[in-house]
């Protein structure tokens, strides 16, 4: 056992293992830093990181436990956060459609451009909201920590630390990778302005299908 945690090295392998499942706040990431670069791609990773923080933390309090205990508390969130998911893929639907409508009309590249920052929320905000509304993470932190963490050890705000660092530093790498990834992408994207808005679209489509999931999700 170290510092209350009873196997650090198998906790090692399944958060790092759990980091590379896709998600809607990876690939948020992903999409936002493929169309606006590189720094408001690190704003959005920064939504994620204090997202999963405040998550581990709620968790380590015991607030998931209620979440899990109480199904209307549940049903309420669970809605929530289905519903600006699925706000979100309209969205980008909406976007890609209105980017499409605009290259046909021969609109400025400049000007749409212009247009569709001005209309794109703050990415560390919109990122945070995605991570906090997901209930499901919510159990999934609470069970995955307890596993690991020994209730007879004197200071478990520490055990929850250390395992809280470990996928931090597993999540930063990961989403670094996906934003120089997504800038990467983009550059091929931007000549061809087809293949971007239909690529949108798609991710668009599976956030609504993220919803759509995390609107039938149960407490089993």
């Amino acid at each position: 056992m170290f510092l209350g945690i009873t196997d650090f090295w198998a906790y090692v392998i399944g958060a790092f293992l759990i980091i590379l499942l896709p998600g809607p706040n990876s690939l948020y990431v992903l999409s936002f830093a493929a169309q606006h670069g590189v720094r408001r791609g690190y704003r959005a990773a920064a939504g994620v990181f204090v997202g999963d923080t405040v998550l581990m933390f709620l968790a380590a309090a015991g607030a998931a436990s209620l979440l899990r205990s109480n199904a209307v508390l549940f049903t309420v969130v669970k809605y929530a956060g289905a519903g600006y998911l699925a706000w979100i893929g309209f969205q980008m639907i909406r976007d890609a459609w209105r980017s499409w409508r605009a290259r046909s009309a021969g609109a400025a590249p400049a000007e749409t451009a212009v247009k569709a920052a001005e209309s794109q929320p703050r990415p560390f905000r919109k990122a945070l909201t995605i991570s906090v509304l997901n209930p499901k993470a919510i159990l999934f932190f609470v069970s995955f920590f307890v596993a690991f963490v020994d209730p007879a050890y004197e200071a478990p705000a520490l055990s929850f630390l250390i395992l809280g660092a470990v996928i931090q530093v597993f999540s930063f790498l990961y989403l670094t990778s996906l934003i120089f990834g997504g800038t990467f992408l983009a550059a091929h994207f931007r000549r061809h302005k087809r293949l971007s808005a239909g690529l949108t679209s798609c991710v668009g489509a599976v956030f609504l299908g993220f919803g759509a999931k995390l609107a039938t999700a149960s407490l089993s």
